[in-house]
């Protein structure tokens, strides 16, 4: 068996860009900012869904993948914004240089999250909270953005870390912390279970 005692758990940091295309749109449109947005999609029901919504519109209900006429019902004062990819692709590219001061273990899983691992940072900082703390930090200074950080010793625990108290949240799950953690999470906040599955995953009594 693993002795743990020595330092052996990898440190890995989720992190996500809160409502990423619609706060690149809200930082370059002061017009937009505070407004319920939503990048793609269309008005009056002409088709197409939205990609991202602000948390304006969120707190109506609007959500990512959401049929554009039912995200409008809503939300009936929704701007609908035509997506700008190269603003959001050189806001992602900076980030990932960012990432880059503190480690070259980059995963990138869209333009707007992406796991660290740190277990060996660049700065010798040794606390994957610390760099997450950085990172925040520095994606608000230097674009205007906010993110949401998962730290955890695996992906899995890191990325559902992350979503756990957005926007510009960060949230440590420890070693010690996991199994407690999990065993009192909703099956639909696993990475990977939708509507679906969680229903007959709940069916089954699991």
């Amino acid at each position: 068996m693993e002795n743990n005692s020595n330092n052996t758990h990898r440190k890995i940091i989720h992190i996500d860009r809160d409502a990423f295309y619609a706060s690149v749109e809200q930082r370059d449109n002061p017009l937009y900012r505070g407004k319920a947005i939503a990048v793609g999609g269309s008005p009056e029901g002409r088709g197409g869904v939205v990609a991202t919504a602000s948390y304006e519109a969120r707190k109506f209900g609007v959500r990512s993948a959401m049929p554009s006429k039912r995200a409008q019902q809503l939300c009936p004062e929704l701007i609908f914004i035509r997506p700008r990819f190269d603003a959001y692709k050189e806001a992602s590219r900076h980030i990932r240089e960012i990432f880059s001061r503190y480690t070259d273990l980059i995963e990138p899983l869209s333009l707007d999250e992406a796991y660290l691992d740190v277990t060996s940072d660049k700065q010798r900082i040794g606390s994957a909270i610390e760099i997450a703390k950085l990172i925040k930090q520095a994606i608000r200074d230097e674009l205007q953005l906010t993110a949401s950080a998962g730290v955890s010793v695996n992906k899995f625990v890191a990325k559902i870390a992350s979503d756990l108290n957005k926007p510009d949240g960060l949230t440590f799950i420890g070693p010690s912390s996991i199994e407690s953690f999990m065993e009192k999470l909703a099956v639909e906040k696993f990475h990977g279970v939708g509507k679906v599955t969680a229903d007959k995953m709940k069916k089954m009594g699991l």
